[in-house]
């Protein structure tokens, strides 16, 4: 009945559903980077939103200043959740080793206000797409030293989720697939992701985290074909490898779609093995061919999805970018 335009009109995370708070159904989590890491650039023009925060870009002061902003805002939206890539809560510097203390000290403060607002980590998870060097992938890139530093930003990240109490951790291959098929060996490439997660399981094991490992599937974009490609084309990968028993999906509906299927389709595939980890609650515009993450506006689709989730109990975080224009009335 609230007026308020920002209100919740049907969500009451105290009410009882099937024997199971709302809040335990739905555990909603702020996505860091579209929330506040995007700009609202796109392929045709520059940045359109201009956040007063920002005035000292790069700089380890802003990088704390922007997450102490970011935590002010989640806890008044009343979530309890956030997730990460390492990049989007600490600039990269110029060296891994840099790059590394940078994390740490944000870290530091990421720690300080969870404890001071209750608002928990969900996952963390490695940018492997944003710099150059991983233009032809990160874990199936042909150039060792990629995969080297890859593993060792993996290996960082994983720390650092664990650091901050982690309930998950996320890899997302969007540069692990290829371009053209004429440059490509894939029986290699594919060899190559599976040691890859391998060394990540080992580690995962041998810090002692104890949070639970999830792979997002996603047909295309950036690449033409993501090994990744949907949640049985992952599980048959898991299988053949010897990772089935390691590993969860987190699954984006906007992904599920642009790999040809209903929206819910990759969470019922997900579901039924049991391996439902987590969902990024968003879908795309059916009038534009990629991955826009739009707020969900379908009745249909929504209730789709929270009829899996009554089923099987999973995590559901926002991830959803900011409109590039601001609406007006």
């Amino acid at each position: 009945s609230s007026k308020n335009l920002f209100a919740y009109k049907y969500y009451n995370k105290e009410e009882i559903i099937l024997g199971k708070k709302m809040k335990d159904w739905l555990r909603f989590a702020v996505c860091y980077w579209h929330t506040f890491r995007g700009t609202g650039t796109d392929q045709f023009g520059g940045p359109t939103m201009i956040r007063p925060w920002e005035t000292e870009a790069g700089s380890l002061e802003n990088d704390i200043r922007r997450l102490r902003v970011a935590f002010k805002f989640m806890k008044k939206l009343g979530v309890d959740y956030w997730t990460f890539h390492d990049r989007d809560i600490a600039t990269e510097q110029a060296t891994l080793a840099e790059t590394n203390n940078r994390l740490d000290e944000v870290v530091k403060e990421a720690k300080k206000l969870q404890e001071e607002t209750g608002i928990k980590c969900l996952w963390g998870t490695a940018n492997l797409f944003g710099n150059a060097r991983y233009m032809n992938g990160a874990a199936t890139n042909p150039e060792v030293s990629v995969f080297a530093y890859a593993a060792a930003q993996v290996k960082k990240a994983i720390e650092v989720t664990k650091e901050l109490g982690g309930e998950n951790y996320v890899f997302w291959g969007g540069r692990e697939g290829y371009q053209s098929l004429l440059n490509t060996d894939i029986k290699t490439e594919l060899s190559h992701y599976a040691i890859f997660l391998k060394m990540a399981v080992a580690y995962k094991k041998k810090i002692g985290f104890n949070g639970q490992f999830l792979i997002e599937p996603k047909p295309r974009e950036p690449t033409k074909h993501q090994y990744d490609y949907d949640a049985a084309t992952v599980l048959n990968f898991l299988r053949a490898n010897g990772l089935y028993d390691d590993f969860k999906l987190n699954i984006e509906p906007n992904h599920t779609t642009l790999a040809g299927h209903e929206f819910e389709h990759d969470i019922v595939v997900a579901a039924l093995d049991g391996k439902l980890g987590s969902i990024d609650s968003n879908n795309g515009d059916v009038m534009v061919g990629w991955d826009t993450d739009q707020f969900i506006m379908d009745l249909k689709k929504a209730t789709s999805m929270l009829l899996v989730c009554l089923l099987y109990t999973s995590p559901s975080p926002r991830d959803q970018r900011g409109s590039r224009m601001p609406s007006s009335a």
